[in-house]
């Protein structure tokens, strides 16, 4: 049974309550373009499963990190970036803004800086 949290803008765009732009989904995961991209190809893979970050998501259940991460190599691939970064905020002292765990994936620079988020 998947944890939800009725209040939480991730729980809603994975319920399809909220709109999005899908572009893939696993049975752990679902993955949607960034509203305000950080790079020239930026998404967002967000855990079916409510727990705050990525650190809960693991403590709860390990292999869920490991399904993110295949979803997150999946859409990089299938928007031609097969080389991406993955970037998981924990805390909002991290920028974590949305406490539901989820990975961005950014792609589409030849030349990524530390500052890219």
């Amino acid at each position: 049974m998947s944890e939800t949290a009725p209040e939480c803008i991730f729980c809603r765009i994975v319920a399809g309550e909220v709109p999005a732009d899908v572009l893939g989904r696993n049975d752990h995961g679902v993955s949607i373009k960034d509203l305000n991209p950080q790079a020239l190809f930026h998404a967002l893979v967000i855990s079916v499963d409510h727990h705050d970050n990525a650190a809960a998501s693991a403590a709860a259940d390990p292999a869920s990190i490991g399904h993110l991460v295949a979803l997150a190599d999946e859409v990089a691939r299938a928007s031609g970036n097969a080389d991406y970064r993955l970037v998981a905020n924990t805390g909002a002292g991290a920028g974590q803004t949305v406490f539901h765990t989820h990975l961005h994936v950014l792609g589409g620079s030849s030349r990524m800086t530390e500052t890219l988020v």
